[in-house]
């Protein structure tokens, strides 16, 4: 049993946004007042601090099995909770592919001895083949959460028409990676500096945005509960915007090195800034954040994709594999690109990184409430820290290092036990 004192306590499912204390007693909120005074307890003080539910990531690969010399399921998690993270969903493109039942089993058995909670997808088709749907029922039984191929756009409309049916027989997820490969060039590049700088084909916008148009007019046919993931253009939004108005029942999401930077990273950066979809121009950047001020975009999802330091030194950029490693650094992007800039308030920004992204998925987090989980982030929004090549993930693939951001995470809490805090070596409890 412990304390947590003079906290701004903000949960965005509620909207209570107040001062106050919080008792934490065997892995639950036992107690949210004013003031709570119980002698000879351990007190954390968390005075101009936030106070906020654990967050919750639905888009990270953690690459086990198969690929872990970039990440694994106990790194992973570890990387999570310094990032304030006590949920998080796992992608299923691994080796072999999340799509049996033996494979789920692996996985949860690994994530069960994790300290923060590890859920999975499993892939829509067979090792990701495009062709061949899973078994949803048994897989559903295996403890799946939902289901993508993220990675691999589907591009056999048929199936998924298919597995959109399935979703909605079996009321669960489809999570969906939209870039049509026979319209786009270099992936991880944008079309208009791969052209300029590069002098290649690169990947395209209409790519994106016509693949999500014929998939959310499916969505629409089927009313399958359908997740776009990690939009890149302006025109991707205003298709989903169409469609939700359409009724489809629809959801999507950005990531935070999406809203917060645009091709130019690249030239910095080089191929740590590749990504999958690129990052694209400044107009797409503040379409991006309108779709999140609207609620077009109703979640922050950190596609944390860390690879190997060797496999992004690859002597031609096109060759260097996409994607970054986000878990760390997802907070404070967001609060240095959005909150500090006014374009979101601090509580909307978190509904989109806890309650909104759990309630999609029927996670049993991203709330503060008497009886509920104790799962916390408690950071302070003004305190500002240089990112360094250090991070407790395996892998150190960020485009960001170097850069000041805002937001610095303290304590994280995972069940009532502090799985990170600042200046320690608690992350290593995970």
């Amino acid at each position: 049993m412990y304390i947590i004192k003079n906290g701004l306590i903000i949960d965005p499912q509620s909207g209570f946004n107040q001062v106050s204390d919080m008792l934490i007693d065997q892995g639950k909120i036992k107690q949210i007042s004013k003031e709570i005074d119980i002698k000879g307890i351990p007190i954390i003080d968390a005075s101009n601090k936030i106070v906020a539910p654990g967050l919750v990531d639905i888009h990270v690969h953690f690459r086990e099995p198969g690929q872990t010399h970039k990440e694994n399921i106990h790194t992973g998690a570890l990387s999570a909770a310094v990032g304030g993270f006590t949920t998080v969903l796992m992608m299923a493109n691994t080796n072999p592919t999340i799509s049996s039942p033996e494979i789920v089993k692996q996985v949860k058995e690994s994530a069960a001895k994790e300290a923060i909670k590890i859920e999975t997808v499993a892939t829509i088709t067979k090792s990701l083949n495009g062709k061949d749907l899973v078994n949803f029922e048994e897989l559903l039984e295996a403890g799946v959460a939902g289901f993508s191929d993220d990675g691999i756009p589907l591009t056999d409309t048929k199936v998924l028409q298919e597995a959109m049916n399935l979703a909605r027989k079996h009321d669960v997820v489809l999570s969906l990676h939209e870039e049509d490969p026979s319209l786009n060039g270099v992936l991880g590049i944008n079309e208009h500096i791969a052209q300029k700088i590069y002098h290649v084909c690169g990947a395209s916008g209409l790519a994106e945005y016509s693949m999500i148009a014929r998939d959310a007019m499916i969505a629409y046919q089927t009313q399958a509960k359908v997740h776009i993931q990690h939009l890149s253009s302006s025109e991707s939004v205003e298709v989903v915007d169409f469609a939700q108005k359409l009724g489809a029942n629809l959801t999507a999401e950005v990531t935070p090195q999406h809203f917060s930077k645009t091709e130019n990273l690249l030239l910095t950066k080089g191929a740590n800034a590749k990504l999958n979809p690129p990052l694209r121009l400044e107009k797409d950047r503040q379409a991006l954040i309108d779709g999140l001020k609207s609620g077009v975009i109703s979640i922050i999802a950190s596609d944390h994709a860390p690879h190997h330091i060797m496999e992004k030194a690859a002597d031609n950029i096109s060759q260097a594999p996409s994607g970054m490693t986000g878990l760390e650094t997802s907070l404070a992007l967001g609060i240095t690109y959005l909150v500090s800039t006014k374009e979101l308030s601090m509580i909307d920004f978190l509904a989109k990184m806890t309650c909104n992204p759990a309630q999609l998925y029927g996670f049993d987090a991203g709330y503060l409430r008497e009886g509920g989980p104790a799962d916390i982030v408690i950071f302070d929004q003004a305190e500002e820290r240089i990112i360094k090549a250090e991070f407790a993930s395996k892998s150190s693939n960020s485009p960001f290092i170097g850069d000041k951001l805002k937001g610095v995470i303290h304590y994280t809490i995972c069940n009532g036990e502090i799985v990170y805090q600042k200046d320690s070596h608690a992350a290593t409890l995970v």
